[in-house]
């Protein structure tokens, strides 16, 4: 195993690295220690052996990047499923759709699911960060998974001005609500609503009207009641 002999006054050795590194993997639950070989060079951590599993893989990443000194990762730890878990790409894409339905956080009908030799490539637009992160997650700790390829995209939120003039919309639409006793204001990437409504009901309504409306951050609710 390679690893870095240059010390720096004030940083960390290879060889502290690779010792945290392995120390990490022993306090990681989803990995044996004794499957993985860790080799140190510049900061730059290179994982190999072999798991049986994606989500293994993808665990002991993890818990080198979580080691300080650490700058990256190269990842050729192989994937080699047991023929228990092998699955044709047909059954992997049908499993991994099946699983993002399921998701609440994800939006399936944005997105292209495509399975080669038990690799998945995710494609599509979403509208927020963390969907594109719990697409992924999702679709990694599937069986007969070999790697998960992300290329969703996060769609640019909208200005101020276009998110103001949507949420607008969104009251107007609103058949509850007279729409003209409210205003909407956005700082920032915070929504807020004010104005003076008839009922509890109108203001519930008003904000998920709010929320309704594309790529809005957080909504305060300054509506008053005035029965």
């Amino acid at each position: 195993m390679g690893m870095a002999t240059v010390t720096r006054i004030g940083t960390q050795t290879g060889q502290d690295i690779q010792r945290d590194v392995l120390n990490e993997l022993k306090w990681e639950p989803r990995v044996q220690p004794n499957e993985i070989g860790v080799a140190v060079k510049d900061g730059v951590v290179t994982l190999t052996g072999w798991v049986e599993s994606y989500t293994k893989k993808w665990a002991a990443e993890e818990a080198a990047h979580r080691v300080g000194g650490v700058l990256a990762v190269a990842n050729d730890i192989e994937v080699r499923l047991p023929s228990s878990a092998e699955r044709t790409d047909a059954d992997i894409a049908a499993a991994a759709i099946r699983a993002l339905e399921w998701d609440a956080f994800v939006p399936v009908d944005k997105l292209d699911v495509t399975v080669s030799k038990g690799w998945v490539t995710l494609r599509g637009e979403v509208e927020w960060q963390y969907e594109r992160q719990d697409a992924e997650r999702v679709v990694r700790r599937l069986s007969g998974v070999r790697g998960v390829t992300n290329l969703i995209t996060v769609k640019p939120r909208l200005t101020p001005t276009e998110l103001k003039e949507k949420i607008e919309q969104a009251l107007v639409r609103t058949a509850e609500l007279d729409a003209q006793r409210i205003t909407v204001e956005v700082q920032g990437s915070k929504v807020i609503l004010k104005g003076t409504v008839r009922a509890w009901a109108e203001k519930e309504e008003a904000e998920r009207a709010a929320w309704s409306a594309p790529g809005v951050p957080s909504v305060e609710n300054r509506i008053t009641i005035s029965f």
